[in-house]
């Protein structure tokens, strides 16, 4: 037997290791939920250094050490973190300073049929799904979500979004829902 295959062995041995007390602790951040080894790999880093500071002084100061040793090395720290893909973090869209309106309006489908467009209901933080399964339950009609901001009812509703709306959703006032006629879609 070579030495090289005994070393093999003993790294593969079962059992307790020498040197390595039990039962072994982890210890995890409060802000990730992950144990703190691995809050490097999170998106939000900074506020997980934070937590640790606050919380868990002495491990801080352990990490921060191993970092500037790392720095010192010359290891891209960029390397290890994920830039793109996966769900490491849900980006939340930015709002824009949109004023907020609620445009209604209807638009022919076929000739004798029509659809109510409803536009604006985001900007008052309105779930869009939430509001179409609402209006297709209260008109008794097809309702979907077509755009980034737009519900679509079957059928001629327009009259009567001007008092349901206010009347589900206390936020919105009748004065902010605006009639937009008819239009081509």
């Amino acid at each position: 037997m070579t030495n090289e295959t005994t070393n093999a062995a003993d790294r593969l041995k079962l059992g307790p290791r020498e040197n390595v007390t039990y039962p072994i602790v982890m210890k995890y951040c409060g802000h990730c939920s992950m144990p703190i080894e691995y809050c490097e790999y999170y998106p939000e880093y900074d506020k997980c250094k934070e937590w640790l500071e606050r919380n868990l002084p002495d491990d801080f100061e352990r990490l921060k050490i191993e970092e500037e040793q790392a720095a010192a090395d010359g290891t891209d720290d960029d390397k290890k973190r994920q830039k793109r893909g996966g769900k490491g973090l849900l980006r939340v869209k930015k709002k824009e300073d949109v004023p907020k309106r609620i445009c209604v309006s209807r638009a022919a489908r076929g000739k004798k049929k029509s659809v109510t467009v409803v536009t604006g209901l985001s900007t008052f933080d309105i779930d869009l799904k939430v509001a179409a399964k609402f209006f297709g339950t209260k008109f008794a009609c097809g309702s979907s979500v077509t755009g980034d901001d737009e519900i679509v009812i079957q059928g001629d509703v327009k009259d009567d979004l001007f008092d349901v709306i206010p009347e589900k959703w206390a936020e919105i006032d009748e004065d902010v829902i605006e009639d937009l006629g008819d239009l081509k879609r």
